[in-house]
């Protein structure tokens, strides 16, 4: 796994999409930083962590996952990584972790700006902390299903547009429990909210149900990832 994750990591930087992640990251931050902070003079970085909500969901996460297998298909060197002495479940965490830690590197801005405005004034360490938390899992989250998307095809396009529909129903499942007026898809609709969940972690509360969900959705995908990657290594 950690030859897998090694490969991948310095992947990211041998091509433009680590630089462009990370340059989407750092850029729409600083600005969110500069306007909701420097201009505003406030010491509540919840606009940083607000705008970076939705970029990291429709914009960087889908082009982050999407060369993670769809690029081993369309260079045939998939039945290679298949077929080397490391099990799938290694290659699956080892490419998970790799993007896991590029994303985490992007996010990583943002405790400068804390360290910043805590040289002026103590901000609310806990709301850092959740929205960072939050940020990371739900992160995590995406990027599982992303490398779910990108299995199934040899297309980076088609894996980016996949992930980023993926992401959009997301943020957009509790709808369907206004246009359905029915008690038992209300229920499952609060359940799958990935809206309700977050919005904790954005003003602080951290609890342990919210982070055992992220985390058990996480796992889900990365074993559909595996059985699609063992069902491709005996076809």
């Amino acid at each position: 796994m950690s030859a897998i994750f090694k490969r991948e990591f310095k992947t990211f930087f041998t091509s433009p999409i680590g630089y462009f992640v990370l340059a989407v990251l750092f850029g729409f931050s600083g600005f969110y930083f500069f306007a909701s902070n420097m201009y505003a003079g406030s010491a509540d970085l919840s606009g940083v962590f607000g705008g970076l909500f939705t970029i990291v969901l429709l914009l960087v996460l889908p082009v982050l996952t999407m060369r993670l297998f769809s690029d081993e298909k369309r260079q045939k060197t998939d039945q290679a990584l298949l077929t080397a002495p490391t099990s799938l479940t290694g290659i699956v965490v080892g490419k998970f972790l790799s993007a896991l830690l590029m994303f985490a590197i992007g996010l990583s801005i943002t405790i400068v700006y804390a360290v910043v405005i805590a040289v002026q004034v103590t901000p609310d360490w806990m709301v850092i902390i959740g929205n960072l938390l939050g940020l990371l899992l739900l992160g995590g989250m995406v990027i599982s299903i992303g490398m779910l998307i990108s299995s199934l095809t040899e297309s980076q396009f088609i894996a980016a547009l996949g992930t980023f529909v993926v992401s959009f129903a997301l943020l957009m499942i509790d709808n369907l429990k206004y246009l359905f007026n029915a008690s038992w898809l209300a229920t499952i609709v609060d359940f799958l909210s990935i809206n309700q969940r977050y919005n904790d972690f954005t003003i602080g509360v951290i609890h342990y149900d919210d982070i055992l969900f992220f985390l058990s959705m996480q796992v889900l995908f990365l074993f559909l990832t595996v059985r699609v990657l063992d069902r491709k290594r005996w076809s």
